[in-house]
């Protein structure tokens, strides 16, 4: 049975294989123009700054050098049920040097769209098991009417234990604002 998340909990994660998935919706009273949201990975040390660029997955950077992390494509529209993107992960091949990944959503230019998360609905972030068993699931509550990135989750390593903490915050300037962080 899968634990459901708040904000802020953290859990261990036993299984070192498993799938990041990611989901959302569009309210029917949008700006006009289609929505593409899009899923992204940063792979950090100990600084919580990109190992290199290599480590940064994304819709253009698939798979990470050490091939502990692998994006399984972009989405375009978010239709239909279940996971609108998912992240392969392997935490037995990642590198020595990783101790964080950091789980963005981004919305796909947003400002010339008018779009923002506010206009985003039953998102959720997943960890599934190689079998598809649902481990853990964290659902985005918060209304984010201005932001148009939001870091959904991160898995960390500490004491060599890996954790997910659901972290369900917002940052206005869209995947510039991350790149920044993080890099």
């Amino acid at each position: 049975m899968a634990i459901n998340l708040q904000k802020g909990q953290r859990e261990v994660l036993n299984a070192p294989k498993f799938t990041i998935g990611l989901g959302w919706d569009v309210n029917t009273t949008s700006t006009g123009a289609q929505f593409d949201l899009d899923a992204s990975v940063f792979i950090m040390g100990d600084n919580k700054k990109l190992l290199a660029d290599e480590f940064f997955v994304f819709y253009n950077n698939l798979k990470s050098p050490d091939d502990a992390v692998e994006h399984t494509g972009d989405n375009l529209t978010g239709d239909g049920d279940g996971d609108d993107e998912q992240i392969v992960v392997d935490l037995s091949k990642v590198d020595l040097r990783v101790s964080e990944l950091s789980i963005i959503v981004t919305i796909h230019d947003a400002d010339t769209r008018k779009q923002n998360f506010g206009q985003v609905r039953n998102s959720f972030v997943r960890i599934v098991d190689a079998n598809g068993t649902e481990l853990l699931k964290y659902e985005l509550e918060e209304d984010f009417s201005i932001e148009t990135a939001v870091e959904f989750g991160r898995i960390y390593k500490r004491n060599n234990e890996w954790k997910f903490e659901a972290v369900g915050a917002g940052m206005r300037g869209g995947l510039q604002d991350y790149l920044n962080k993080y890099n």
